[in-house]
């Protein structure tokens, strides 16, 4: 099981998000205690009015080389696990996204 995963033309991400975590980036997957494997990240944004949501959906689509309006957040709005939708991710972007966390 990966935290990436495609549906159609569209990839999903598992995210655990630490907001105001001092600087935008990706830390790796993450095994929760449920056996679920995410992605962990964190953003410089406060979890206030979705700039949180926002800035993850940003940091996810700059990752993939992706624009940013093809990232959003689809589910989790208000919780630490998120699910983020990368809407028309060609395989090149899913490869781009799966490096940056060292999944080959």
């Amino acid at each position: 099981m990966t935290a990436i995963r495609r549906e159609g033309a569209d990839l999903l991400v598992d995210v655990r998000l630490t907001p105001r975590g001092g600087k935008d980036a990706l830390n790796g997957l993450k095994e929760l205690s449920d056996g679920r494997i995410v992605l962990a990240a964190r953003v410089r944004a406060v979890p206030e009015d979705g700039k949180a949501n926002a800035a993850i959906a940003l940091l996810l689509a700059t990752v993939a080389g992706l624009p940013k309006s093809s990232a959003a957040v689809v589910s989790g709005a208000t919780a630490r696990l998120k699910t983020v939708r990368l809407s028309q991710a060609s395989p090149e972007a899913e490869k781009r996204l799966r490096q940056s966390i060292g999944e080959a």
